[in-house]
């Protein structure tokens, strides 16, 4: 999936002389996490996040008095505080790319742009409900399980075979490398909740060990090389 089928394209936009109280009262208003600034020419120059609002606007509280602080938020503008350096995407970077780009930067939100305009945001709890989506976590009716696999050609297409042959089908799958054992994966499934006893004995049947539950030891579960 593409950045461009999720990201928000109803923004919300600033100018940089916007003061500080006017961002918070935004921000509230809107229940949002970040404010995009853009110059008279609609160009993006900054990103503010509540974080940074709030920030500034508790450090001077213990200073000053109640008339002071009013007067300062009141005169502090929010190019003050954004983020000047900012990363940006387009819509035709994919998801995990961008979940990529946050985790690395430690980030949450990246704009994006295209043909040089800003044209949405995405935000790090967009990119959360796709992943679980994906592996249909939203999905009340299914059960999850797992076995252990090693990373070899057609090991996804015998697993499939053994559930296809008994008539089940697969919701969603989802590989993973195990760190600790190099050349093996957990290839979890989501199956229909009434069959995940028929699909785990069937899996069984055909050499695979199932992992239904957490369990401390993952050896008993090693794929037989």
């Amino acid at each position: 999936m593409y950045v461009g089928r999720i990201m928000h394209t109803r923004l919300v936009t600033v100018p940089p002389d916007t003061s500080l109280r006017k961002a918070k009262e935004i921000i509230e208003e809107k229940k949002i996490n970040h404010l995009l600034v853009v110059n008279k020419n609609e160009d993006l120059v900054g990103l503010v996040s509540d974080r940074d609002v709030k920030q500034s606007w508790a450090s001077p509280a213990t200073a000053l008095s109640v008339h002071e602080l009013n007067y300062l938020l009141t005169q502090l503008t929010v190019e003050a505080i954004m983020v000047k350096k900012i990363i940006t995407i387009s819509p035709g970077t994919t998801i995990e790319r961008a979940a990529y780009i946050m985790q690395k930067n430690r980030i949450n939100a990246l704009p994006v742009i295209e043909s040089g305009k800003l044209v949405g945001i995405i935000t790090s709890t967009d990119v959360m409900e796709v992943l679980l989506r994906s592996i249909g976590f939203d999905d009340e009716e299914s059960a999850r399980f797992a076995v252990l696999v090693e990373d070899r050609i057609g090991i996804v297409f015998e697993v499939s075979k053994i559930l296809k042959e008994q008539q089940i089908n697969i919701r969603s799958l989802v590989t993973w490398p195990e760190k600790e054992y190099p050349g093996v994966f957990q290839l979890v499934m989501r199956v229909g909740l009434e069959n995940k006893d028929r699909a785990i004995s069937a899996l069984s049947d055909g050499g695979f060990k199932v992992l239904s539950e957490y369990v401390h030891d993952l050896t008993p579960y090693m794929p037989k090389g």
